[in-house]
């Protein structure tokens, strides 16, 4: 099967769980900004967990199919459609020659998805992943955010693939947290490097996602936090998705999937996975709150995206394996036979 890009939305580009192993020679990690959406995506398809889709950002393409395949956009509801048809996430769908994508909005929280395809995207792999680091302009479609009159291939689908259409993700399996919730940040690195006061002032307050947030990071802005007499620069060190960097002007940066590999400044903790996908389906303008979790909380939600995965994929076995009916064509009509030179006429009625 063959994507044409008619319109580009207003930021789509290749992902996958991100270019692991080169941290080390100054290259980031990058991926999709929701990773639970893209396991279970493409867990619903057939795909490896990590196979690389098309990130959606608020705005989404408008893609012509050329071939055949099946579907699902997995992650916040942006009006996902099928030849004006109303499809929504997390439902597969099987796509014919001549279908045409489009998004019509966002109907509610969120404003990033993965459009994952049987088969998964295939765009070369460079440094052992499809994704997409647009800063370097590594690696995706010439390195960028794909544009009007882009050509994608997608690879060869799973068995059964024609049977995906109409699974659905049940709601149990969607480990999202709700909005609402506040975000859990696990604390431990470099917070002696605060004051109590600090420290205490990050969980009782409120923050505002600034516009200057993108892939890299989440900037907030509201009470100042403030450090010891350790000062707020540090040793350059290793940056985790999710650490919530404090520098000297006290406010919060949340580190996300294009962040830098190494930073000097002091890191109050790390929000836990389920935190960070919660964050990057916030947009600027939005408030967020924190409260403290420990190692284990985190280590929890690890285990329940594993399982969400898992169970997924015996799920969608069993309903590409179900017994389908075969409906023959009704017996019904009118004929006329001619026997020993006469001619009769029958009318035949299936009951």
């Amino acid at each position: 099967m063959e994507l044409t890009i008619k319109k580009a939305g207003m930021l789509t580009s290749v992902q996958d769980l991100g270019r692991w192993g080169y941290q080390s020679s100054g290259v980031p990690v990058a991926g999709a900004m929701d990773l639970s959406a893209l396991k279970l995506g493409n867990a619903m398809l057939g795909n490896p967990e990590g196979a690389a889709a098309l990130e959606v950002t608020l705005l989404g393409p408008e893609i012509e199919v050329k071939g055949g395949g099946a579907a699902v956009f997995a992650g916040a509801d942006l009006g996902f459609s099928v030849n004006g048809r109303a499809v929504g996430s997390w439902r597969a769908v099987v796509l014919q020659d001549g279908d045409i994508i489009t998004f019509t909005g966002p109907k509610g929280a969120g404003c990033r998805g993965c459009l994952c395809f049987a088969g998964g995207v295939d765009v070369p792999v460079v440094m052992n992943s499809r994704t997409t680091y647009m800063r370097a302009k590594i690696g995706g479609l010439d390195g960028r955010a794909l544009k009007s009159g882009d050509v994608i291939k997608v690879g060869e689908p799973a068995p059964l693939w024609r049977r995906l259409e109409g699974f659905r993700l049940p709601a149990e399996l969607n480990p999202a947290v709700t909005a609402e919730e506040p975000l859990a940040i696990i604390t431990g690195l470099q917070q002696d490097a605060f004051t109590e006061e600090g420290r205490k002032l990050l969980f009782a307050s409120e923050y505002l996602i600034t516009a200057e947030s993108d892939r890299m990071g989440c900037r907030l802005e509201g009470p100042k936090i403030e450090h010891s007499d350790k000062g707020a620069d540090i040793v350059s060190d290793g940056i985790p998705l999710g650490a919530v960097q404090i520098p000297g002007h006290g406010m919060p940066i949340i580190m996300l999937a294009d962040r830098q590999t190494t930073g000097g400044y002091t890191k109050i903790g790390v929000l836990t996975p389920l935190s960070v996908e919660a964050l990057v389906q916030k947009m600027p303008g939005m408030k967020v709150r924190f409260r403290e979790a420990g190692l284990s909380e985190g280590e929890a939600e690890q285990r329940k995206i594993a399982e969400a995965v898992k169970r997924v994929n015996t799920l969608r076995l069993s309903y590409v394996s179900r017994s389908q009916q075969v409906s023959s064509p009704p017996l019904s009509g009118r004929f006329k036979i001619t026997l020993n030179g006469k001619t009769y006429e029958i009318t035949c009625e299936e009951i």
